[in-house]
């Protein structure tokens, strides 16, 4: 689909978040944060013009969909039935971010919108990029208060089909050009997903105890980190938070609470040189995303212990995503972990 024309949207609250949306990829273009004694932190990465957008790399900002994360081998295997996907990037056997003609590079319709909430909405044959039945997706950001945006996820599909869509900001709340390896990050996660070289499941979800990946009390960002996290809340519940984002300079934490059961966090490893708001390349881990959604390759492996990521007709699919920025020079901590699942 060509681009052209993208229509912008703003929402604001007075003294708070001021984020700016355009209906290509229905993607979060901007978003600044009110931060005492200075000005308005930019804590969003993006590309210089919306045209940028649909032409580079990296997802900054869009609505990834219909499956956000990796399917190996561009296959759905269900009930003795294999459909065969759009295999993505160029070059790959499997399939990402919902295909070649994923959602992220489609005009969305805007269908609500005040100065507080937008509501985007698609529509996705059957067939669309080789996934099953047809699908109506909307998806609605609101600022909640002055501190904080949701984003609710509705969608209704005629036919079972695996829906995950993700929210793909990369995030750097330094709001100064140069890594996020400098800021902190807390997951209240007591599993990860083993993977492989072209990041799909080794094995199923592992306890985080005694590895790497172990976010139960914040740490730095790993810069080759490009993995998902099982949540210890992954259950529906969106009220208490799944990571905790804080700034190098202690003076501005992002937390990001969520109904889906899994979080992707990739730290930008590809992000140097692409070209960054200002123009200008950026650096190497200039943003990190935080996908809420399924683990990698979570529509074939359904004996994994987590919510099933197939909608239907008799189970549309309801989440929710929540950002909620604090000024402090500490976040509270996540809780501590509970059992293993």
């Amino acid at each position: 689909m060509p681009f052209d024309h993208p229509q912008r949207i703003r929402l604001a609250r007075p003294g708070g978040l001021e984020v700016t949306f355009m209906d290509w990829g229905a993607t979060w273009l901007s978003c600044r944060v009110p931060v005492p004694g200075e000005a308005p932190r930019e804590v969003l990465l993006a590309h210089p013009t919306p045209a940028d957008h649909a032409t580079r790399g990296g997802y900054l900002g869009a609505t990834v969909g219909r499956y956000a994360n990796r399917i190996a081998n561009a296959q759905l295997q269900r009930d003795g039935h294999t459909h065969a996907l759009q295999p993505h990037p160029a070059g790959s056997r499997h399939q990402l971010h919902g295909g070649p003609d994923g959602f992220s590079h489609r005009r969305w319709q805007v269908t609500q919108h005040s100065d507080t909430a937008v509501t985007f909405s698609l529509d996705s044959p059957a067939g669309d990029q080789g996934f099953p039945g047809a699908l109506h997706l909307d998806v609605t950001y609101t600022l909640i208060d002055a501190m904080a945006m949701s984003m609710e996820l509705r969608a209704t599909v005629d036919a079972p089909c695996p829906v995950a869509p993700t929210q793909h900001a990369y995030f750097n709340l330094d709001a100064q050009p140069g890594s996020v390896l400098g800021h902190t990050l807390q997951i209240a996660a007591a599993q990860y997903l083993p993977v492989d070289a072209e990041l799909l499941p080794v094995d199923g979800p592992q306890p985080v105890a005694g590895t790497a990946f172990d976010f139960r009390a914040p740490r730095p960002i790993g810069s080759d980190c490009d993995h998902g996290w099982l949540l210890n809340a992954g259950d529906g519940r969106s009220d208490a938070p799944a990571a905790v984002l804080t700034s190098s300079d202690g003076r501005l934490a992002m937390a990001l609470s969520t109904t889906m059961p899994a979080l992707q966090i990739y730290a930008g490893g590809h992000l140097g040189g692409e070209p960054g708001r200002d123009g200008a390349p950026m650096v190497r881990n200039a943003g990190v995303a935080m996908e809420s959604g399924w683990l990698a390759d979570s529509p074939n492996r359904m004996a994994w212990q987590q919510r099933t990521c197939w909608a239907g007709p008799d189970r549309p699919l309801t989440e929710t995503v929540v950002w909620r920025w604090t000024t402090v020079s500490r976040h509270p901590p996540i809780a501590p972990a509970g059992p293993l699942i």
